[in-house]
């Protein structure tokens, strides 16, 4: 069986944000799968990781798609547009439309693509209900759009315990590890593989935030977002892909 090469693409959700490592450094669900990959097969998986933290669609396409591309997967993974539902006046049909040419494109390469919904994080959020109806809207166009060209589907966002507050970081916005572990074992369950024994896939329930928490909500995590909006900066300004080429990820063995 020819090796495994896996490119993932996107925004903060598929870098990693909110799976810290001690030294700063992000891992995530797309670093969680190609361990996963690699498990299940017994074999080395070449990974690559070209997503950036506030990306919109638009400029995740146009910056990462061709490169991932370019490096020879047999396996990308694509997810976009979370940011732009969290701004006002979103355009639902040209988000669709520019994701089903990106399918249509790496199938066209000889590429297997999967397409991810991201979980639902509006439970926490203000205007959460607003970016929920959105949300919704987006993943049964996007399902729609994979079961038409026949693309594997992972949604995330209907899958009620990732909706949780204990599956969120801080900033309520990105999953925390386990939120990034129950989404790499859903990826996993798409493609047909099993989640190694070792991951924690669900946590106990987090107690309500007090009215201290959330004015510090507010303070270190809103208005410094409100912030970027208004002077046109973002998250991933002048960041680049954490993985920008293979790297090797060996099986581990779980039975030692």
């Amino acid at each position: 069986m020819a090796r495994i090469r896996y490119v993932a693409i996107g925004d903060s959700f598929t870098e990693g944000v909110g799976d810290e490592r001690p030294d700063g450094s992000v891992r995530g669900w797309a670093d969680l799968v190609a361990q996963g990959l690699a498990d299940s097969t017994g074999e080395p998986v070449e990974y690559a990781n070209l997503a950036i933290r506030g990306r919109l669609l638009n400029a995740i396409l146009a910056e990462q798609l061709e490169p991932a591309i370019a490096l020879g997967p047999t396996l990308l993974s694509f997810n976009g547009g979370g940011n732009d539902m969290l701004r006002p006046g979103t355009n639902m049909a040209s988000i669709i439309a520019a994701t089903e040419v990106a399918l249509e494109r790496v199938t066209r390469a000889g590429i297997t693509p999967l397409l991810l919904a991201g979980a639902n994080p509006t439970a926490g959020l203000p205007n959460g209900a607003s970016v929920s109806k959105k949300g919704a809207e987006l993943t049964r166009a996007a399902g729609a759009v994979a079961e038409r060209i026949g693309v594997p589907f992972s949604d995330n966002w209907h899958d009620a315990e990732l909706a949780l507050s204990q599956y969120w970081s801080l900033d309520r916005l990105h999953l925390a590890p386990v939120g990034h572990h129950r989404v790499a074992a859903n990826v996993l369950r798409t493609l047909g593989h099993d989640a190694p024994a070792d991951w924690e896939l669900t946590a106990g329930p987090r107690a309500a935030p007090t009215a201290r928490d959330q004015l510090q909500y507010t303070r270190v995590h809103v208005l410094p977002w409100i912030g970027r909006r208004l002077t046109g900066r973002s998250s991933g300004d002048g960041r680049s892909a954490k993985y920008p080429r293979f790297v090797t990820i060996e099986p581990r063995n779980l039975s030692a």
